[in-house]
């Protein structure tokens, strides 16, 4: 099923209109770096009361054990505060002026580097649902599987493939 010919045709893909479109790979970072900070300030925080809580054992045995416990919880509250994503995830690149879909992946610098380059008249077809768009190869089998942000992607990504890959229903 060609699914090319719409009733209506796609306002705004001409190349000085359209933009490239970039699809992350990346899972909730934000969820899980909010869940990091919010236990390293608690173990920061119990570090020092420890030491400040009225009526807290100040025996001469009990010194070692508060002091390892509370420099350890000191220790490792610092260090889940100021962790920092390092995200190897690749990216895919919608590029409308070279007609090409680019995946880019990190090297150990840094650096985005191509790992797959696939021209839009070389792909099967394109899949989109609500959050989500399934390229295809020209055999049928599933090229790739992209997460999407927000309806605005969505539209301006099947902008970009409605003249050169069929979009399936």
């Amino acid at each position: 099923m060609n699914t090319n010919a719409f009733g209506e045709t796609a306002t705004n893909t001409g190349y000085e209109n359209s933009v490239p479109v970039l699809i992350a790979f990346a899972p909730n970072w934000k969820v899980r770096m909010i869940l990091a900070r919010v236990v390293g300030a608690f173990l920061v925080m119990m570090a020092f009361s420890m030491w400040l809580v009225p009526g807290s054992a100040m025996a001469a045995e009990v010194w070692p054990i508060k002091l390892a416990s509370s420099l350890l919880f000191l220790l490792v509250g610092v260090s889940l505060l100021t962790v920092q994503v390092l995200d190897a995830r690749p990216d895919a690149y919608f590029d409308p002026i070279r007609q090409e879909v680019r995946v880019l992946q990190k090297n150990e610098n840094g650096r985005p580097q191509t790992v797959l380059r696939r021209s839009y008249d070389t792909l099967g077809g394109a899949r989109f649902a609500d959050d989500q768009v399934e390229l295809f190869d020209v055999d049928g089998s599933l090229l790739m599987k992209l997460p999407l942000q927000s309806a605005d992607v969505s539209r301006a990504l099947k902008g970009q493939l409605s003249g050169s890959v069929t979009i399936f229903a």
